[in-house]
């Protein structure tokens, strides 16, 4: 029995209050975390299509009632965020990061399904690791609405929910160390290039760009005691331990508790 649920927030995302620095006035950090949100659909179309090619592949029907509510969860997620990214258009910005991935995922297409899954297992080891963070650290979210905050952080809970499914189906399909490490290392790469590029296009259309504030918020979000690199560093050099295994990281009863004092963001779950 698969221990994932899928859920349905309570969350109008339409009409939510979403100012255009939502993040308390913190125009880097919000701009950060847009470009997050414009970058979720895609990837996680591109995560869907590849767990959904190697059901066929899985021998464990547990592993493959995971699989099946896994896809549930992402899909509700892309969902969810592609009416927050039409919020962000209304507010003029662009979508840099989708152009791009699509272009990138055409380029492989016929690569193995091996290769498709460790792309997939790294870029879910960072949201995981993402997950971990503001479950334990919700100031990332400091100055959000309610509404803002509750879809953010259900999107983070569900995130360390399902952190090792993809990772699991990428050993069920023979996926061995060095390919996972490999493509770890590409999307580091690509990932950190596409947030950068689009929270520096965010700025520049907000107007935030020229503003000394601006980099003084971003110093301090990136590199700052409780930052991004102090947090992050820790979950990116684990993922090279040969013995690695996402079950092993994420605080349970952090989760727990968040879904136990957050129910009434859900009207219904399946």
């Amino acid at each position: 029995m698969s221990n994932l649920t899928v859920r349905s927030p309570n969350i109008d995302v339409a009409a939510m209050d979403m100012p255009l620095r939502w993040l308390g006035g913190d125009a880097f950090r919000t701009q950060v975390f847009n470009a997050l949100s414009l970058s979720f659909p895609i990837g996680e179309r591109y995560f869907i299509d590849a767990v959904r090619a190697a059901l066929p592949l899985i021998g464990d029907a547990e592993l493959a009632e995971d699989v099946r509510r896994f896809i549930g969860q992402e899909a509700t997620h892309s969902h969810l965020h592609r009416v927050f990214n039409a919020r962000l258009a209304d507010q003029g910005l662009r979508n840099r990061v989708e152009p791009a991935a699509a272009r990138r995922i055409r380029a492989t297409e016929g690569f193995r399904l091996t290769s498709k899954l460790a792309v997939s297992a790294a870029y879910e080891h960072f949201t995981a690791a993402f997950g971990d963070i503001v479950l334990r650290h919700s100031d990332w979210l400091d100055g959000a609405s309610a509404p803002t905050r509750a879809l953010w952080m259900w999107h983070a809970v569900e995130e360390c929910e399902h952190r090792s499914v993809i990772f699991d189906v990428y050993r069920a399909a023979g996926g061995g160390y060095w390919r996972r490490i490999g493509w770890f290392l590409y999307v580091t790469l690509v990932f950190a290039l596409d947030v950068a590029v689009q929270t520096v296009d965010g700025l520049y259309r907000s107007g935030d760009a020229f503003k000394a504030a601006t980099w003084r918020q971003g110093l301090r979000f990136l590199f700052g005691r409780s930052g991004v690199a102090a947090r992050t560093i820790p979950a990116w050099l684990d993922y090279f331990r040969p013995g690695f295994s996402p079950r092993d990281r994420g605080d349970k009863e952090a989760l727990r508790r968040w879904l136990e004092e957050n129910r009434a963001w859900f009207e219904r779950t399946a």
